[in-house]
């Protein structure tokens, strides 16, 4: 089932057109990498279907409805999970309470009074934590975990409203090698259990041609290359662009 429709997405700026064209779709269950130069556009896509930014032109479908018009928190409530490339938490808070914050949000009729939240969903941040490895650090703050850990609790905060779309931008950023697979390795299993899709940006290519099930390829705002890993890193234009030269050009996504 396709999750996500993008069709000849584009965007400008005062004449600038930071992406042009971009057209693919994302099937449950499926993790799918975006890639490309510092440049290429990922971000700009990225913002423009979480709502961030509008579309100057094209078509966007989540679960077969448009999200023209759609704020963030609109195309949250579909059923739309996303992490970021710097994991934010609250670090005054434990693990299992920084979970409960967004499962309350989940719930908003079901909002207490502040000094009464940690009652609430216990049971499911528990659910969670147990899903992402993190039962025994539960009753942790969050000031005091590793990097690594705190990615895994954004990817339960991220699990928190049951979505059926993940984005992720750059999730193993600012990790070590070993901490990064294993993320992804948690990611893509989740994903397929929960017939999650899963759209991710990374600069990492081992983690994307380790665990992306199929690769898509911008430069400077246009989709280069679409296919199976193995495909991708073979295509000379890739290669030319990316893989074999580098970025470009220093502008940022």
């Amino acid at each position: 089932m396709s999750i996500l429709v993008v069709e000849e997405l584009g965007k400008s700026y005062s004449g600038f057109q930071a992406v042009r064209d971009v057209s693919f779709v994302l099937e449950a269950g499926e993790m799918l990498a975006l890639i490309g130069p510092n440049g290429a556009g990922k971000s700009t896509c990225f913002n423009m279907i979480d709502g961030q930014l509008a579309p100057t032109t094209g078509r966007m479908a989540i679960f077969g409805k448009s999200t023209a018009g759609m704020t963030p928190g609109d195309i949250w409530r579909l059923g739309v999970g996303r992490t970021f490339q710097v994991a934010a938490t609250f670090a005054s808070m434990t693990v299992a309470e920084n979970v409960q914050m967004a499962l309350l949000s989940h719930h908003p009729r079901r909002w207490p009074a502040l000094r009464w939240a940690a009652r609430y969903h216990v049971a499911e941040a528990e659910r969670l934590l147990a899903l992402v490895g993190m039962t025994d650090q539960a009753q942790r703050s969050c000031g005091e975990l590793a990097y690594g850990d705190l990615k895994r609790l954004e990817l339960a905060i991220a699990l928190a409203n049951d979505p059926k779309l993940l984005l992720m931008d750059e999730p193993a950023a600012g990790m070590a090698t070993r901490e990064r697979h294993a993320l992804m390795g948690l990611t893509g299993r989740i994903a397929r259990e929960r017939t999650i899709g899963v759209l991710f940006t990374e600069h990492d290519m081992d983690v994307v041609f380790g665990h992306a099930d199929r690769v898509l390829v911008l430069n400077r705002g246009t989709l280069i290359a679409e296919g199976a890993p193995a495909a991708v890193r073979a295509n000379a234009e890739v290669q030319a662009v990316y893989l074999g030269a580098g970025s470009l050009y220093g502008a940022r996504s």
